[in-house]
This record gives C-alpha cells, sequence and structure tokens, in this order.
C-alpha cells in the first residue's frame, strides 16, 4: 500500500476531529455527572428543608395548642371569678333586700304605733283643753277671791312679786359668779405654775452660758511699752482704728478695752490678741489686723445668726434680722449672753404655748426675735424693746410676733397672749440658777442707788425702782408741784442718772403727780 503525502492533512484534521469528539464527550460526561450530582444535593436539601419546615409546623401547632389550652384556663378562672363575684353581688343584694324588707315591716308597724299614739294624743289634747277650761275658770274665781282678801289688784301683786324675786335672783347669781370667779382664780393659778414648773423641767442647758470679756493680758511688762509706741502712736492707731478706749491702769501685764459697742470691743481684743502674737506692731500693721479681725467678726455673726435659725428650722426670717442675731452673740446682759438668753427664750415661750393649745412656732419666733433690739442700742437711741419691734415690724414680721418683741417690757400694751408668755419666757431664762452673775447685794445696790437719786429731790412722795432697774417711777406731791414742775422733775432726775450711774440702755423715768379727794358718808 503506497502511503500519499498528500493525504495527510486530511488525516490529520480527521484526528484532531476525533480527538475533541473525544475531549467534548469526556467533558459532556462529566459535567452530566456534576450536574447530577448537583441534582441530587438539592433533592437532598430540598428534602431536608421540607422535614425541618414540617418540624417547624408541628412545633407551632404544639405551641399554639399549647396557647389555646392556657388562654381557655385564664378564660374559664376569669369565668369561675366573675361568677363567684357575680353570686357574692347577688347574695348581698339579697340581704339587703331582706334587710329593706325588714326595715319597711317596722316602718309600718311604727307607722301603726304612731297612728295609735296620735289618737291617743288627739284625745289627751281634748281632755286638757277641757281641763283648762276648768282650770281658768278656777284660776279666775280665786283670783278675784285673793284680789278681795288682799286688797290689791293682780298687777300690783305681779310687780311686788317679781320685785322679790329679782332681789333673790340677783343676790343668787352675785354669790354663784364669786364662786366661780374664785374657783376659776386657783384653778388658774395651779395650771399657771404647773405650765411654768413643766417649762422649766424639760428645758435642759448649760447652767453659766460662755462669756467674753474686754480684758487682754500681756505675756511680759515689755509688751506694754511696744503697744504704746513712742510718743504713744501705736496707742493712738489702735483706738483710731477700732473706735475704742485701750485701759493700761496699774494693774501689770493686763490691758482693759473699754467701750459701748460690744462689736467693736470684740474687733478690739482680737486685734490686739493677734498683734501681741505676731510681735509686729506699727500704725500699718495695726490696721491690716484691725480690717482683718473686722472682716473675720462679720463672717461670725452671719454663721451665728445662721445656726440660730437652722437650729429652729425657721422660715422666711428676713436677713437683717439674721445679722442682728449673730450681734447678740457678743453682747452681755448681767454677764449673760444675749443670744443664749434669747434662745432660751424661744424655747420656754414655745413649750408654754404649746401647754396653752396656741401656736408654738410663733411663740418661738417672737421669744427668739424678742431681744434683737438690743443688737443696735449702741448705735439707735431709745428702748431695746420698742426698737425691736420697729425692726421687726420693717422686715415683714407677723403683728403678733412685733407685739410681743415690743411689749415684753409692758412698755406697750400687749395685742395678744403671745406678749404675757414672753414675758413669762423672759423671767424664767433671766432668773434661773447660773444665767446671771450679779449679786443679790450688787442688784439691790444698785435699785436702791436709783431710788436714792431720784428721792434727792424736793416734793417727792414715794420712789420705786422697777423692771429690774429699768424704770425708776417717782410719786410727787402733788401740792407742792404743778404739771410743768413735774415734768421738769422727770428730766432733772434723767440727767442726774446719766451723771453719776453707768447702765446698758436706757432707763425711763415716770413721774406720777396726782390729786385725791376722799371723804367718808357715815
Amino acid at each position: 500500500m503506497e502511503f500519499s503525502f498528500s493525504a495527510l492533512p486530511f488525516m490529520l484534521v480527521n484526528l484532531a476531529c476525533v480527538v475533541v469528539a473525544v475531549v467534548f464527550f469526556l467533558y459532556t460526561r462529566r459535567k452530566a455527572r456534576v450536574a447530577q450530582k448537583l441534582i441530587a444535593e438539592a433533592q437532598e436539601q430540598q428534602k431536608n428543608v421540607k422535614r425541618d419546615v414540617d418540624a417547624e409546623r408541628r412545633e407551632a401547632q404544639l405551641k399554639m395548642k399549647d396557647e389555646l389550652y392556657k388562654k381557655r384556663q385564664e378564660f374559664e378562672f376569669e369565668m369561675k371569678r366573675d361568677r363567684l363575684e357575680l353570686e357574692r353581688s347577688h347574695s348581698k343584694l339579697q340581704e339587703k333586700y331582706e334587710m329593706l324588707e325588714t326595715k319597711e315591716q317596722r316602718l309600718e308597724d311604727l307607722k301603726r304605733d304612731l297612728q295609735l299614739k296620735e289618737r291617743n294624743l288627739t284625745r289627751t289634747s281634748d281632755m286638757l283643753r277641757t281641763h283648762e277650761a276648768k282650770l281658768k275658770s278656777t284660776y279666775q274665781e280665786l283670783v278675784t277671791k285673793l284680789e278681795k282678801t288682799s286688797g290689791m289688784t293682780i298687777d300690783e301683786a305681779k310687780r311686788t312679786l317679781f320685785d322679790t324675786l329679782e332681789d333673790e335672783v340677783k343676790l343668787a347669781n352675785a354669790k354663784w359668779v364669786q364662786k366661780v370667779e374664785d374657783e376659776a382664780r386657783e384653778t388658774a393659778k395651779e395650771r399657771a405654775l404647773h405650765i411654768v414648773v413643766s417649762s422649766m423641767q424639760r428645758y435642759t442647758a448649760e447652767q453659766v452660758a460662755p462669756h467674753s470679756t474686754g480684758v487682754v493680758h500681756l505675756p511680759n511688762e515689755e509688751m506694754k511699752g511696744r503697744i504704746i509706741g513712742k510718743e504713744g502712736r501705736n496707742i493712738k492707731s489702735l483706738e483710731m482704728a477700732t473706735g475704742m478706749e485701750f485701759v493700761i491702769g496699774e494693774v501689770p501685764d493686763v490691758i482693759t478695752v473699754s467701750g459701748f459697742n460690744p462689736i467693736r470691743r470684740e474687733v478690739a481684743k482680737r486685734s490686739l490678741e493677734k498683734l501681741i502674737i505676731d510681735g509686729r506692731i506699727n500704725p500699718t500693721r495695726i490696721e491690716e489686723t484691725v480690717a482683718q479681725c473686722e472682716k473675720e467678726i462679720e463672717d461670725m455673726i452671719q454663721e451665728y445668726g445662721k445656726q440660730s435659725i437652722l437650729e429652729y428650722n425657721l422660715q422666711g426670717i428676713h436677713p437683717e434680722i439674721v445679722t442682728l442675731l449673730g450681734k447678740l452673740h457678743f453682747r452681755t446682759s448681767f454677764t449673760q449672753n444675749v443670744l443664749m438668753h434669747a434662745k432660751e427664750v424661744g424655747v420656754f415661750s414655745r413649750m408654754i404655748a404649746q401647754e396653752l393649745g396656741l401656736d408654738g412656732n410663733m411663740a418661738l419666733r417672737a421669744g427668739l426675735l424678742h431681744d434683737i433690739g438690743k443688737a443696735v442700742t449702741a448705735e439707735v437711741e431709745g428702748p431695746h424693746a420698742i426698737i425691736g419691734g420697729e425692726i421687726a415690724k420693717r422686715c415683714g414680721e407677723d403683728p403678733f410676733v412685733v407685739n410681743a418683741i415690743s411689749a415684753h417690757h409692758e412698755e406697750v400694751p400687749f395685742a395678744s397672749v403671745y406678749g404675757p408668755i414672753v414675758v413669762i419666757a423672759d423671767t424664767i431664762s433671766a432668773s434661773r440658777p447660773g444665767a446671771r452673775r450679779e449679786t443679790l447685794a450688787a442688784y439691790l445696790k444698785r435699785l436702791e442707788k436709783l431710788e436714792d437719786i431720784a428721792n434727792s429731790f424736793e416734793g417727792v412722795k414715794r420712789t420705786y425702782a422697777l423692771q429690774a432697774g429699768r424704770e425708776v417711777r417717782i410719786i410727787v406731791e402733788e401740792d407742792y408741784l404743778d404739771d410743768e414742775r413735774s415734768a421738769a422733775l422727770a428730766r432733772e432726775v434723767a440727767r442726774k442718772i446719766e451723771r453719776e450711774m453707768s447702765f446698758p440702755g436706757q432707763i425711763k423715768v415716770n413721774v406720777i403727780r396726782e390729786k385725791r379727794a376722799i371723804e367718808y358718808a357715815k
């Protein structure tokens, strides 16, 4: 067989076609197997999904059945509860219906009884009218016989009888009124004693309140010379800066601060103590120290005032009054701290008011503020009670509180019961043991001095020192002094007291001239 090279390309083409056909067949067969595999997997996944869906559907159906069962149970429970409520309501209504029937029956019985009583009353009324007619005729016959027997008409007999009864009633009424007054006076005395003693027993406080003095102790005599300074310039600077007088007496190592203003006196005392500790004493340092102490005292005043208000939980206190309360901490009355005294008076006033069934907070307010006038007596002239009342009125306090402050020394009339309550509380606080250090001898000596000054004038009949020396009452000879001379006597006594005595606040000089005419009927 002869091979032809011209047929070789054709054979190669056929061979390539066969190879391509074989490759395509193999690729197609492989893809068919992969497709069959994917179809099988898809069918398997479809079966799984269908199985899961069926399971979830069955689970959902079971849950739904459970929910339906629970709802049915709850519905049946609610129905049972409502049925029980209805049964109870029905039973209550039945009971009320039976009660109403019973009451209706009782009303019927009462109606029959009332009708029976009405018929009886009608018969009785008829009988009474008959008897009344008989009594009237009998009475008229008796009156006629009595007029003939006594010789008096009926009007004259009535007047005589009424006069006799009136005298007897007046006498009995007077005796009854006297008895009631005696019983009321005795009861009131016992009740007042109980209230005061109870208030004093319930209150607990320090027997001796803290107080400050105007004495500064020096470490040595050399310090006294440094305080005085060259040609006295340091002591003059101190007095100019503080407004106080520094008394250097014969007592060694002691300087006394003298002045009527307690705040300035405390500033001066603190300034001097700081200068002694610091050791640098010159006019410039003195001014700086005084300014620093003034600021400290102002802060202390506000703090003491706020503490006093917060301690008793008072509301609506004006800032001016808060400041005045703080100033009272540096004020003393016969060595008694005035702020401590004001707090005590407030507590006692509240106790007494509560015992009497009154407003305890109003009494507390009036008692706490009763001495605020003392905080400004160094700048304002007049009785501290009147000054305090004006301040309280200006700061918007209640009129009862204002009157209680103004009247606690009885310089104005009382407008309410809170005024006497504050007076009683003030007396209790001032007289309790340890409150004030003035001895009885010094107290009596001061009162005697007042009376002696008044008795030294001509025309004075009697003199009385009242209100712990705050008032001197002078009764003059009415025939010796006329009204104009009596007014002049009051001025002269006041001026002599100012010259010869030292006292805080003011003293009222009251001259009384009275003419009486007395005769006796025998």
